[in-house]
Formats: C-alpha cells, structure tokens, sequence
C-alpha cells in the first residue's frame, strides 16, 4: 500500500473549525487526507472535502491499527481540550504504528505530557498565534515572522526611512546584530540570497534569519 501523505485524528464529538481548516487545507494542496471521528455528524464538515472520512475512535488502539498507520507519513491528533481523550489518542495512535505524529494541545503542561506519552512534535496553536500576535503589535516594523525551533526565526522587516539603507556589506547586519538577510522583496520581485553589493533601498522588505535573542537589538534599531 502505498503512504499516504496525512491523516488527521480528531477529537471525540464535534471537531472544531481549526481541525476543519486543517484537513481541507492540506486537501486543497494536493494531499491526500484521512479524517476519522466517533461521532458521524462531527464528520459532516469535512467529509466532501478530504480523501477519507471515517467513524473511528480515536482513543482505541485496535481501532486505529485497521487504518494501517505506518503507511501514512503524519498523524495529526488533533483533539486539544480534552487532556484524557488526547493522552489516550496519542498513545494508541504510536501504539499502532504512527511514524511522525503531531499532538494538538491548549496549555504548556498538557504539551509536556503529550510529549513524553510519545508524541514526536506538540503545537499548541492559540499560543503560538497570540505570541506572533503580540510580537507584530510591539514591533510594526515587522510584516511577518515564524518560529524555526526554539532558538531562531525568520521575519520580513519593511525598510522605511534610512536606517536599513545601503549595500548589505555597508549594512553589517550579520556582524553588527548577528542576523542574515536570504531575500529581498521589491515590489512584486523577489530577490533570493542577495550578494554583499545588493542596495537595500525604502520600501524594500528585508527577509532576515537569526537567533530570537540577537533579534532585539534589530528590533529597536530598525524601530528608532
């Protein structure tokens, strides 16, 4: 049997609109998708939408080893509030095979558990998006931003005044604030892996990757 590319394991009862958005999206993107559910009306959101919709309970080992789970690449359990349902979904779903599986949770102590029950990576999407959030608000300079692991991120600064102005080896921003510029966005042109000698000029949006505690001092003086 050949691997599928996702499969989404849902809570028991009514999946919220964020799983829904989840499973079409990947859908949508050429994947192929399995969602499976104990409640067949939790299913109606998605059922048109993705490659398979099935009744199953998540939480039951012997129910999910019939889905054949090592032939899927990922496994999303997507369950959140329900700390006892999303333990139970978790380990059964490493228990019957599982080779990369993602584990929704709502709180920094439940991802901690989820983590050591077996999931291979926990997101916790309310707080991550609350993070980026806040960031955007303290630091409007910053158009966009995300998380690579712990320690880095990449973020597209917008170039306004002179501050970020001149050639990148004028600028020193790897030596100056230990950040690296691997695009430019100007206008509808996106420039990749810009050389030393490419001029920054205002309006241009910088894409820079660096350690989250070297991005302070770049924040405030790209800020002013």
């Amino acid at each position: 049997m050949r691997a599928r590319p996702d499969a989404d394991l849902t809570r028991p009862g009514r999946p919220g609109c964020g799983d829904a958005s989840l499973a079409e999206t990947l859908s949508n993107l050429g994947h192929e998708v399995v969602v499976v559910d104990n409640d067949e009306r939790a299913l109606d959101a998605v059922v048109d939408k993705v490659t398979h919709a099935a009744i199953v309970d998540a939480t039951n080992e012997d129910a999910l080893m019939k889905l054949d789970l090592p032939t899927f690449d990922t496994v999303i359990v997507g369950i959140g509030q329900n700390l006892e349902a999303s333990i139970l979904a978790t380990v059964a779903a490493k228990s019957a095979g599982a080779r990369h599986l993602i584990s929704k949770a709502d709180t920094g102590l439940t991802a901690q558990v989820l983590a050591s029950v077996g999931a291979d990576e926990v997101v916790r999407p309310e707080h991550d998006m609350g993070m980026r959030l806040a960031r955007q608000l303290a630091t409007p300079t910053i158009v966009h931003a995300f998380e690579l692991g712990q320690d880095h991120r990449v973020v597209e600064v917008e170039v306004g005044g002179d501050r970020l102005c001149g050639t990148l080896v004028e600028l020193q921003l790897p030596r100056r604030f230990g950040v690296q510029v691997i695009a430019v966005r100007r206008g509808g042109n996106l420039h990749v892996n810009p050389t030393a000698d490419f001029e920054v000029r205002p309006g241009d949006r910088l894409v820079v990757i660096g350690d989250n505690d070297d991005f302070d001092d770049f924040h405030q003086h790209v800020s002013g």
